[in-house]
């Protein structure tokens, strides 16, 4: 049963997780935190502890469009299918196999007949019943509806046959019987996906939480509360969530997943979120045992823990796991290009000549960061040599030139510029900081920072109510196209007052969209990702954005922790993370 817990309510899940355990167990009954062994090696039970540096938008699957929110709700939610932890490869979840057919434009998904969905209130006797193909269904129709609260609808706008129209329909009120006709119901537990053409990351489409399957009981119960209650068939469901403070999952004991040596998934116990904005803090948490991993170092100490000559950590930390490599993630700032000032290229082309981007990484991240020297695609990428693109080095007396040729010579006449970052974590503020500097020295304009919460921060955004902010796109899905995909005219909405989801600069070029829609359809990689690389130069000689870092994602994991491999998009699922009981656990988990 999902809770919303307040007052003393609170009290007690922190007393059930933070305080010591017997020194005994009585009754025979496991202690909190004891670990059981399983076949083949493994460990049941423990909380796993993790952080966010912002608390999330919401969990409700089609209408996730940060971090957060996803990391959370692909513990409670699945798709069709999913992505391997390790290699990101596309791997069965709901559907245990599938058939495509008709070029490449037919998909058959023959879903398992054991997944039940949690236990809640929306179902008549409060049990979770059977999953069935009406229940993907009921998904994708609403998927296929252009709303405030669905994201997803431009990932499948103009791909799943008939999409376009029945959403046309729907906000006009006719809605068909039949629903979105590129998606029927063959059998009880076998569904058909029809697409418009071929598409080649379509199964990846998939595996984004635009594709989670949740119940119609759920949606008609709770309906706009579903950004915190949230019904799934996930290996973890809500027991406790408190806004802005902690959300705890516990095991599901009806989950359908098993190992290769027979043990039922999940193996923790539960995972608990905190959210705490400090990083210094974050990793104190760490220290004392209360997380079991971070993401990203603290910048500041960055020296400290880690030898940046032979990438070993130092002193008391060298009893951590340290993982690091390229993320399939970039770091930007945004124009608006409809706006009033940056409508103009000469101005968004000189903001990128006149930064240092090689001084930021080496100063203020700390080399924890690759220097955005090139485009928009991160050099994570097998086969997409991200070096190809020409981008923007560091030239301020070039950047003075343009901003003289768009009429403010030497920055006379242009108007103070607000730059909109959100909190989370001091790396946004830092960097920020050093970029309004370089602007001041180098442009001699005026710069002012506002920030503000993540879902503030959003709206603005996506409404065109920021002129120039700070971004960030992590990979959806480990393909080049999700990052051009931002740039497509076809996601610009009629009216700036309309949500702009990907296209947030509102970006619009003819040529950059003739070519991209050209790769969308087409099969062989290579061919599809040289004109991916010819757009993706239209955009960054067009200066759509201000590419500043791609990121090298950092970690530092408590020495028991097992199975929770990186990956370059730092994608997260816990089914299969286990604890080992060694010494640093038994000190740590059982004191």
């Amino acid at each position: 049963m999902n809770k919303i817990m307040y007052g003393f309510g609170f009290l007690v899940l922190l007393l059930f997780f933070g305080c010591k355990s017997d020194s005994s167990s009585k009754n025979g009954q496991k202690k909190r935190g004891e670990l059981t062994q399983a076949a083949g090696g493994k460990y049941y039970g423990g909380i796993f502890n993790v952080n966010e540096t912002e608390y999330f938008r919401s969990l409700y699957p089609l209408n996730i469009g940060e971090v957060g929110g996803h990391r959370i709700s692909n513990q409670i939610y699945e798709g069709l299918i999913s992505l391997n932890q390790k290699t990101l490869e596309i791997v069965p979840a709901l559907a245990e196999r599938w058939d495509i057919t008709d070029g490449a434009t037919t998909f058959t998904f023959h879903l398992r007949k054991d997944v039940y969905f949690h236990d809640d209130p929306c179902f008549p006797d409060g049990k979770g019943r059977l999953l069935t193909s009406k229940d993907v269904k009921y998904v994708f129709d609403k998927l296929c509806v252009e709303a405030v609260d669905n994201k997803g609808f431009y990932f499948i706008k103009g791909r799943i046959k008939g999409a376009t129209e029945y959403s046309k329909a729907v906000k006009a009120g006719k809605k068909p019987a039949g629903g979105v006709p590129g998606v029927q119901i063959i059998d009880e537990h076998t569904i058909k996906i029809e697409l418009e053409k071929p598409f080649s990351s379509f199964l990846h489409i998939l595996a984004m939480p635009f594709g989670f399957i949740f119940p119609p009981e759920a949606h008609e119960k709770y309906d706009k509360d579903m950004r915190i209650e949230a019904v799934g068939t996930g290996p973890f469901y809500i027991k406790t969530l408190r806004e802005n403070e902690a959300v705890v999952l516990l095991r599901n004991q009806k989950y359908w997943g098993k190992d290769d040596a027979g043990n039922q998934l999940p193996y923790l116990d539960g995972l608990r979120w905190s959210f705490i904005g400090d990083q210094k803090t974050e990793l104190l948490q760490l220290k004392k045992g209360k997380l079991d991993f971070i993401y990203r170092l603290p910048l500041e100490m960055a020296d400290e823990i880690l030898d940046s000559r032979t990438n070993k950590l130092k002193g008391e930390y060298a009893d951590y796991v340290f993982q690091e490599e390229p993320e399939m993630s970039f770091q930007y700032y945004g124009f608006k290009n409809m706006g009033e000032i940056f409508n103009d290229k000469r101005l968004r082309q000189a903001f990128n000549y006149a930064i240092d981007r090689k001084k930021i990484v080496d100063f203020t991240l700390k080399g924890a960061g690759i220097p955005g020297f090139h485009g928009f695609v991160p050099p994570a990428f097998a086969g997409y040599d991200y070096t190809k693109i020409k981008g923007y080095d560091f030239q301020p007396n070039k950047a003075k030139q343009l901003m003289s040729e768009a009429g403010y010579p030497n920055g006379k006449g242009f108007p103070t510029l607000t730059l909109q970052i959100n909190s989370g974590g001091t790396r946004n503020e830092q960097v920020a900081e050093a970029i309004q500097k370089m602007l001041s020295n180098n442009l001699n304009i005026k710069i002012n920072i506002a920030k503000m919460p993540f879902a503030q921060h959003l709206e603005n955004i996506e409404t065109s109510k920021a002129e120039f902010w700070r971004a960030g796109w992590i990979a959806d899905y480990p393909d080049p196209e999700n990052f051009l995909t931002l740039y497509w005219g076809n996601h610009i909405p009629e009216t700036l007052e309309e949500n702009a989801y990907l296209n947030t600069p509102r970006f619009k070029n003819a040529k950059y969209d003739e070519i991209f829609e050209k790769a969308l359809a087409t099969i062989d990689e290579k061919e599809r990702y040289a004109l991916y690389q010819q757009a993706e130069q239209i955009a960054v000689d067009e200066a759509a954005v201000m590419p500043i870092f791609y990121d090298k994602a950092q970690r530092l994991l408590q020495s028991y922790v097992r199975n929770y491999p990186q990956n370059p998009m730092e994608y997260r699922n816990f089914r299969e993370v286990y604890f080992e009981p060694t010494e640093a656990y038994q000190k740590l988990k059982l004191k």
